[in-house]
């Protein structure tokens, strides 16, 4: 975390988490960067750059990431696979700007996915193909 709160969590040291995971463990980072004006997303996005991750999970309401609001506009059109400049170039909101400018620019892929339906933490982890990819 990036708070103290043992006996909850660790303090968040990047060279603890890379030797949890260089171990095989699963590290979960919380707590957001302890920072004002910084969302968790990007704390997310700062967390898995620093980390070198091979992509970012965005759980969010929404199942993806659609051509509007999917829960103002019944017509939106939902993407399996978008590029971060096809985003941008739309206006799409799908996190804050800081946080969509550091994946960005650092390469780090999204997957935009519904986190409130039962089971879809552990399908997108076995790589199953739900919500939607967001890719350089």
């Amino acid at each position: 975390t990036s708070i103290r709160m043992e006996p909850v969590g660790e303090y968040y040291s990047k060279a603890r988490a890379l030797e949890y995971l260089d171990a095989g463990y699963v590290v979960i980072v919380g707590g957001g960067t302890s920072n004002p004006y910084f969302s968790t997303d990007s704390a997310a996005a700062l967390r898995g750059i620093e980390l070198e991750t091979d992509v970012l999970l965005k759980g969010t309401r929404v199942d993806g990431v659609y051509t509007a609001d999917p829960e103002k506009d019944p017509a939106a059109v939902k993407f399996d696979e978008i590029s971060f400049d096809e985003v941008y170039a739309r206006n799409l909101k799908i996190m804050d700007l800081t946080a969509f400018t550091l994946c960005r620019e650092n390469r780090l892929p999204v997957i935009v996915f519904d986190m409130d339906t039962p089971g879809n933490l552990a399908r997108v982890l076995a790589g199953e193909a739900i919500g939607t990819l967001v890719k350089p």
